[in-house]
């Protein structure tokens, strides 16, 4: 009978092992949490993955790393991320960029829906449009009359962005002649426009709202339905001609498709937690952003959604848009 029950007991733990060993799978994260921002540094996406990397960091237990991989209008940085297999590499970027690459870039490497998950939307903000303080217009219908009598160069922050595509839009629904200048993002975008070197831009406000506020450039309008409370006295482009026209970033956060499901869970609550507190929140719309979350499946929904408008808008612009760095252009003529 002894023998018998320790027989027994080496059965029963012997079936138990397995479920121990899983129970006792590793932690994740278990080594630093890289975000790949497909940027430059001083944009949107990567001033919010700063503000988020110090609380992720505390709530994760491990180091975040913010690491800027800017040039073909994102894709590069979107490309390591969807082809990472670490398990410890995500992407924040402004979402509409991933929507939009497969209907402007040619041979991606990547396909956004198929090797990127989405894990959660973060903020919105409208686009601001401004001018150097030299230009001598205050209003759109002031910029496009000026257009006409000397020549004007937009800095486009990113070919094949929607920051591209709504100054394309802008362009040909007001008439504005102009000289595209392209950048691999809104920051050294906005800096040449600082200094004189282009003379308009259109980039997302929380990078730009600063230097309107200092007064080192002007601000023609903002892409919202409504004026912002932030710039009350800044027009919408829809008040000044442009009906119902409306652009802006959604910064979100993707993981690459082979990251686990109970990963990417555990990833979107805390960042949804985080971007949610009061002290966070207060930041982001001082900023001129506006916290919009969702699940990772709300997150993709999202993206899919995304595809199918901005396609649409690829095909009205016609030869007007390349993701061709070499060759974006604008053609506002018609």
């Amino acid at each position: 009978m002894p023998f018998t029950r320790r027989a027994l007991g080496a059965l029963l733990l012997a079936a138990a092992s397995p479920c121990t060993v899983r129970a006792q799978a590793p932690a994740w994260p278990s080594k630093p949490l890289k975000i790949v921002v497909p940027n430059a540094p001083g944009g949107t996406s990567d001033l919010l993955a700063r503000m988020l990397s110090k609380p992720l960091q505390d709530a994760l237990g491990v180091p975040v790393v913010v690491d800027n991989r800017a040039g073909a209008g994102g894709n590069l940085g979107a490309q390591a991320v969807a082809q990472s297999t670490d398990g410890h590499t995500v992407l924040l970027c402004d979402l509409g960029s991933l929507a939009i690459a497969p209907s402007v870039f040619n041979n991606l490497a990547y396909q956004p829906e198929r090797d990127l998950q989405g894990v959660t939307l973060l903020a919105s903000a409208p686009h601001l449009l401004v001018v150097h303080p030299s230009v001598p217009a205050s209003t759109l219908p002031e910029l496009v009359a000026f257009s006409r009598k000397a020549p004007v160069s937009v800095a486009i922050p990113g070919g094949g962005t929607p920051n591209h595509l709504a100054t394309v839009q802008i362009a040909q629904a007001s008439g504005l002649q102009w000289t595209p200048v392209p950048y691999r993002g809104g920051a050294p975008a906005v800096a040449d426009t600082v200094g004189n070197s282009t003379q308009v831009v259109l980039n997302g406000m929380p990078a730009t709202l600063p230097l309107v506020q200092t007064g080192k450039l002007k601000a023609i309008g903002v892409s919202r339905a409504t004026r912002s409370p932030l710039l009350p006295q800044v027009p919408t482009l829809a008040e000044q001609g442009l009906k119902g026209f409306e652009s802006g970033t959604w910064q979100g956060v993707t993981a690459p498709a082979t990251l686990p499901r109970e990963h990417v869970a555990r990833l979107q609550a805390e960042l949804v937690r985080i971007i949610r507190s009061p002290a966070l929140r207060s930041q982001l719309v001082q900023a001129g952003l506006e916290v919009a979350t969702t699940s990772p499946a709300e997150t993709q929904a999202f993206i899919a959604r995304e595809r199918l408008r901005w396609a649409q808008v690829v095909q009205a612009a016609g030869g007007a848009v390349s993701g061709d760095r070499k060759s974006t252009r604008l053609n506002s003529s018609h």
